[in-house]
């Protein structure tokens, strides 16, 4: 079956979501981050999440379009992205104690085991060029069998993932796996908040230089 960390997608942004997490399931959590001064809910409606599955390549266009035609103001629909809000806002904390040097709580691997039971994952054999590979189907026809994705990609980044490579970035809320060498990356992305940083502490050390010119000399006294 496909990891589901990844390198992040040359663009940042797709169709409005952010994918700098280098997971499928950190890109979920991200699904709420902080631009500007406000936090910014990416999840609003169910138009919202079919075009997530899209961006994040869980589903093809052709298939999200019946989907968000089917499932439209039902109360199925409603009930299950509320539900599936809640339970990302719940891994929010898991990640940030894990983040923190913390254990994952048995609570909650406890939720996570329901969803992988009620919920599985089908996979199937896939012919990519002259080689076969198992890989995960997802042909979704009701609103809760997106948890399977959501479910298995939050196993996998519990169970697979050194706790020591996840990342808060140091500007903002976004989470995400530190693949880098060194094991050194600070930022969601440069172009996000890297530079944003690098900009306002070179604004700093000009404004410090600058006190220093001014302050009088004192002078020597005989």
């Amino acid at each position: 079956m496909p990891v589901t960390s990844r390198p992040s997608p040359p663009n940042e942004w797709i169709d409005g979501f952010l994918f700098v997490g280098n997971h499928l399931a950190l890109d979920f959590l991200n699904t709420r981050p902080l631009l500007g001064v406000r936090h910014e809910e990416l999840l609003p409606d169910v138009d919202a999440l079919v075009r997530w599955l899209v961006a994040s390549g869980l589903l093809t266009s052709q298939t999200a379009k019946a989907l968000a035609k089917k499932w439209r103001n039902t109360p199925q629909a409603a009930t299950f992205l509320r539900e599936l809000l809640s339970f990302r806002e719940r891994f929010r904390a898991i990640v940030l104690r894990q983040e923190a040097g913390m254990r994952v709580s048995d609570h909650f691997i406890a939720q996570v085991n329901s969803l992988l039971m009620q919920h599985p994952s089908k996979v199937a054999l896939q012919r990519k060029k002259e080689k076969l590979e198992l890989e995960a189907t997802f042909e979704p026809e009701r609103p809760n069998d997106v948890w399977a994705p959501i479910a298995i990609a939050v196993s996998e980044l519990l169970s697979d993932v050194p706790p020591a490579r996840l990342r808060k970035c140091e500007a903002c809320i976004v989470h995400f796996l530190d693949t880098s060498k060194k094991g050194s990356r600070r930022w969601c992305s440069m172009n996000i908040c890297g530079n944003k940083i690098k900009v306002a502490a070179y604004q700093q050390r000009k404004r410090t230089a600058k006190k220093k010119l001014r302050r009088p000399r004192k002078q020597n006294q005989s």
